[in-house]
């Protein structure tokens, strides 16, 4: 995590949330606050009446956004559509069958070079299962990754999402390319 490269970050946010900007009231689950940067990428671009939890796993990571931390990202935690709870975004899947209209993970370095085994149910075949049931049709499953992972698009295309991969900097025009997936369960893609 890096406070001036956050590009990447905000892409995941923006991409994410596009497919379901229209649709009133969107609820939005994020999995991982990190610095902030991607909630606060996905209140700018939602609207007025959206909904977005941040599910995290570290209780001091939400209390240092609470804190002086908070102010790198703008403070996003301070957003009444915002909400921060300290679990596992996995539980948080299972718990919202046909609820959501976006998840937006950035969760460890993404499908391979995980630092936690433990976060690698949520790039397999039953945790994009999980995502999908989660999701409202045409609903949409956005995943940051530090590396590019041609077996993990393959595998999200198969648990139901129409999927498109984006090459994205860490900062505008330069720094390290990562890669965002989004997936829309039973929707087109534009673009």
């Amino acid at each position: 995590m890096n406070s001036r490269m956050h590009a990447s970050e905000d892409a995941l946010a923006e991409l994410g949330c596009a497919p379901v900007l229209a649709r009133p009231a969107p609820r939005v689950l994020i999995g991982g606050l990190g610095m902030g940067f991607t909630l606060a990428a996905a209140l700018r671009v939602l609207g007025p009446d959206a909904r977005v939890t941040v599910a995290e796993l570290v209780p001091d990571v939400v209390e240092w956004n609470r804190g002086e931390l908070g102010a790198c990202a703008g403070r996003p935690l301070d957003d009444p559509r915002a909400a921060a709870v300290v679990g596992d975004v996995a539980a948080r899947l299972r718990a919202a069958p046909g609820e959501l209209d976006a998840v937006l993970l950035d969760v460890d370095n993404g499908p391979g070079g995980l630092t936690s085994e433990s976060n690698g149910w949520l790039y397999s075949a039953a945790g994009l299962r999980a995502a999908h049931a989660a999701l409202r049709p045409g609903g949409t499953l956005a995943v940051w990754s530090a590396h590019a992972a041609p077996a993990f698009t393959a595998r999200f295309r198969k648990a139901g999402f129409e999927v498109q991969t984006h090459r994205v900097r860490e900062r505008p025009g330069k720094g390290a390319v990562h890669t965002v997936w989004v997936g829309v369960r039973g929707g087109a893609l534009s673009g």
